[in-house]
């Protein structure tokens, strides 16, 4: 994971075995407590979204668990028992409003020895999985990999990577590793031959270590298909196959661009073709493009973005990362994130992805909570959250709602409750213990820690972490906006405000926050669910809808129009629940925390400013 991608190269230059599924799941489990009759997390992709097997948009949404599979101290495993894993679980659903996690494993220890996969690491991998998903939450599971292997490091070095085993570097005899000037580990990527070798050597299958890899990966997803229940498999959505894909080295001659069309697709579609033999058909691969397609730094950027593989279709997620690496490198942006200042970033993502026929997902996006450029996170961390949910920057999104688009899927860097209680020798260095931040090459950017009572509490303003969102729409989506008041030290940020022509919905929301969701109806008796963070309690969530306008909604019954009910697995988290059995009508619903007893006038006028604004912005 390249949270730090920026690599100041233009100041550095001024200053100096296969096998197949055996029967078939088990059938036991029940589906995660809590659950109503709507409530199958199967997902797949259908016209260019994630849906439901009642035909809602799905929006995937949550954080990557855990950059602890990077280390050795748990032994690639995300967390030390499972015990820990429902820990984090519970405290991701119901602190960090997550439905979805991007689950990180490991070659190095999935594969120690060539030919001989370790069941008993996939065992205990899955068996910290099922926390998951008997949590609520959807699971993809991800090969993680930065910097090719730990192995390729020395025992002093400044830096560490993850990934392959050790058989697979020995395999190649690669030179001392060596970064030279480099102030972010990321540059490892490009400028340490020993990276960049290995790198290479994999995409081309060189002492066949990408066979290994494959044939270690579907003997992983063979594995889990095995040992989750028929409901536990529901829920994971798809596979992530490789993190971050660089070529290492060009070919001469050879564009970032002809790399992806002649390397990087092939094996895509050689991962695919393992996941249906592992009897994962129906699921999709999560690709990566080029890592630096859409870089936001100039001398970084590379053309790219699976441009050359056709429609990808159902089978496939266009899944990307996307830092600002201008932030991160503290010399290219002095300043903080504003209104809209990532709408045309994500706006690439979700027009590639449009052009490419699938959905897409963010799968990694952060920034550093502490070292000198932390003070940027509040503001960075919010219009990414921003960009996610809307096309538009807030100062313009009443105007234009419909502008607004589809929902993004992400999952934010990172979820690790272990934050600053490691104990990894890096590098397998006994002198060199690190404890501090995530324990990874400087890094600080997990969203979670252990408080000293062993209790999950959150490192960054809930405000902005468990937000409302559309998690299920009951037909297309036509735009969606949140006001998070989230802040940046004793500064509330309040990119979004309710325009002075709406005087009602502006007095009705206050201070307080607010999601706004406009949506055309599939005529399905499935409702439309949003996310209620823990900041907007029953008693004192207001909804104002063309479907009713109370404040307190009520229990949600199948003839109730709006109401409120647990999200599946018995972790105290809750969604608003919307009931519209029409087809092809343009709804709205506004939901805030901001009123206090609100008068039934009060609601009244709300309701009619919102129709006649919908009516007039939305054709």
């Amino acid at each position: 994971m390249p949270t730090i991608r920026a690599r100041l190269l233009v100041v550095l230059a001024v200053l100096f075995g296969s096998t197949s599924v055996a029967g078939v799941p088990p059938a036991a489990a029940a589906p995660p407590s809590g659950s109503l009759w709507f409530d199958d997390p199967t997902v797949t992709v259908r016209d260019g979204r994630f849906t439901d097997v009642h035909g809602r948009e799905i929006v995937l949404r949550g954080y990557n668990v855990s950059g602890e599979t990077k280390l050795a101290e748990n032994k690639g495993l995300p967390f030390a028992s499972v015990a820990d894993a429902r820990t984090s679980a519970t405290a991701l659903r119901a602190l960090g409003g997550g439905n979805t996690v991007r689950f990180l494993l490991s070659w190095a220890y999935a594969e120690p020895e060539r030919g001989r996969v370790d069941t008993a690491y996939l065992s205990a991998a899955t068996e910290q999985m099922k926390a998951f998903l008997d949590a609520g939450l959807r699971v993809y599971p991800d090969f993680h990999q930065d910097l090719y292997s730990r192995h390729l490091f020395d025992a002093d070095s400044w830096y560490t990577g993850d990934g392959a085993p050790r058989w697979a570097v020995d395999a190649g005899n690669y030179p001392d590793e060596s970064c030279g000037i480099c102030l972010f580990w990321g540059q490892n990527i490009t400028q340490n031959e020993a990276v960049k070798r290995a790198t290479y050597d994999f995409w081309h299958n060189a002492h066949g270590v990408q066979d290994a890899f494959l044939a270690t990966a579907e003997k992983t997803m063979a594995h889990l298909r095995r040992h989750l229940s028929a409901d536990q498999f529901k829920g994971v959505a798809g596979f992530d196959p490789y993190n971050e894909p660089h070529a290492g080295v060009y070919d001469s001659g050879q564009s970032s661009r002809a790399w992806e069309k002649d390397v990087l697709w092939p094996f895509y579609e050689r991962f695919r073709a393992r996941m249906d033999t592992a009897g994962w058909r129906d699921k999709p691969a999560f690709v990566e493009p080029n890592l630096f397609w859409n870089a936001n730094l100039d001398f970084q950027k590379q053309e790219g973005g699976l441009l050359d593989a056709g429609p990808l279709g159902p089978r496939y997620v266009f899944n990307t990362h996307f830092y600002d690496q201008k932030a991160i490198s503290g010399v290219f942006m002095w300043g903080k994130a504003a209104d809209g200042q990532y709408a045309g970033d994500f706006r690439t993502v979700r027009d590639r992805a449009a052009a490419a026929r699938t959905a897409a997902v963010v799968s990694e996006f952060g920034h550093p909570l502490a070292g000198t450029v932390s003070d940027k996170a509040p503001t960075v961390l919010k219009a990414m959250y921003q960009a996610l949910d809307s096309r538009m920057k807030g100062a313009d999104w009443w105007s234009d709602p419909a502008a607004s688009g589809p929902v993004l899927s992400g999952s934010q860097w990172q979820w690790d409750i272990y934050n600053g209680r490691h104990h990894e020798a890096m590098n397998g260095n006994p002198g060199k213990v690190l404890t501090e931040g995530d324990a990874w090459n400087d890094e600080d950017l997990s969203a979670v820690r252990l408080d000293d009572t062993g209790k999950p509490v959150l490192r960054q303003d809930a405000r902005l972490l468990d937000r409302v969102y559309p998690s299920a729409t009951a037909g297309t989506t036509v735009g969606f906006t949140y006001e998070d008041r989230s802040r940046d030290g004793a500064t509330t940020l309040t990119w979004n405000p309710v325009p002075s022509s709406l005087p009602n919905v502006r007095r009705l929301v206050g201070a307080g926050q607010y999601g706004l969701l406009l949506w055309r109806s599939n005529g399905g008796p499935a409702p439309t669910e949003l996310h209620l963070p823990a900041s907007f309690p029953a008693a004192s969530a207001t909804v104002v809808s063309d479907l009713a306008a109370v404040h307190a909604p009520p229990a949600y019954t199948a003839t109730t129009a709006v109401g409120v009910a647990e999200e599946p697995g018995d972790t105290g988290s809750r969604r608003l629940l919307l009931t519209a059995p029409d087809s092809g009508v343009l709804h709205y619903a506004l939901v805030t925390n901001g009123a206090t007893a609100p008068s039934t006038d009060l609601l009244a006028a709300a309701r009619s400013e919102l129709s006649a604004w919908a009516a007039k912005e939305v054709s």
